[in-house]
């Protein structure tokens, strides 16, 4: 299982990102890296053992100003694979940001404005660059396209599935910078519905929530809050083999 360290930025800052309430958000304090500076950040992880990294352009979601430069610096700089939420709903934009060299565009239920844009990049750019973020709050999805409106998270994975999508995030919001839990049924009808990867993103409190995640068979763990905690250290990855 692949453990995939997040950096949320806002104002071209690390921010802490709590239950996804955005005006909230303030700059990282972190036992793994002095500064709250996205790149500082990305370079630890990367010197910890870390090989991919999980960007939210909280400026761009927010605001539709992608933030290119620094998708260029993450690509480019931090020897990550990177993959970046930055509330791309055009082709247009979602080549200028696959343009800057990170490895995957993720596409959030939350920000998408027609599903048909799915297929489109799918077709434009290939299913192993794209990955669609299920946006979630407390397991209802987030979304404001008529065709997912009355769609369970599992049953829109279904739907992705048959646009070309292969690979997706679990992503609620509500968990997120909670430390409270990961939703072990939600993730567990996910993985027994759909045949694609699931990467588990919000909530996760220690090694022993990954161990729980591992044993349901998601792909991968997006962690943040934990990590800069210090609820999960180093030595608590290398020594269950989360991290070599």
């Amino acid at each position: 299982m692949r453990i995939i360290p997040v950096i949320d930025v806002l104002n071209g800052l690390a921010v802490h990102a709590v239950r996804g309430r955005r005006e909230l958000y303030q700059p990282i304090k972190s036992t793994l890296c002095a500064t709250a500076n996205p790149l500082d950040v990305a370079s630890v992880f990367r010197s910890i053992g870390f090989r991919e990294l999980y960007v939210a352009d909280l400026d761009a979601i927010l605001r539709g100003r992608p933030s290119l430069g620094l998708c260029e610096h993450f690509a480019k700089t931090t020897g990550l694979h990177v993959m970046v939420d930055a509330g791309i709903t055009t082709l247009a934009n979602a080549g200028v940001v696959l343009a800057t060299g990170i490895s995957c565009l993720i596409i959030g239920t939350e920000t998408l404005t027609d599903p048909k844009f799915v297929k489109e990049a799918v077709d434009k750019f290939g299913s192993e660059r794209l990955c669609v973020s299920l946006d979630m709050r407390k397991g209802t999805l987030l979304t404001s396209t008529e065709k997912l409106n009355n769609l369970n998270p599992v049953a829109a994975a279904k739907y992705f599935e048959t646009l070309g999508i292969s690979s997706f995030i679990a992503l609620d919001l509500e968990r997120v910078g909670s430390l409270e839990g990961v939703d072990q049924h939600l993730l567990e009808s996910l993985v027994r519905t759909i045949h694609g990867g699931i990467i588990a993103g919000g909530g996760i409190r220690d090694v022993s929530d990954l161990k729980i995640l591992q044993r349901v068979g998601v792909s991968g763990a997006l962690i943040a809050t934990s990590l800069h905690s210090g609820a999960v250290t180093v030595k608590d990855l290398r020594d269950s083999n989360f991290l070599r």
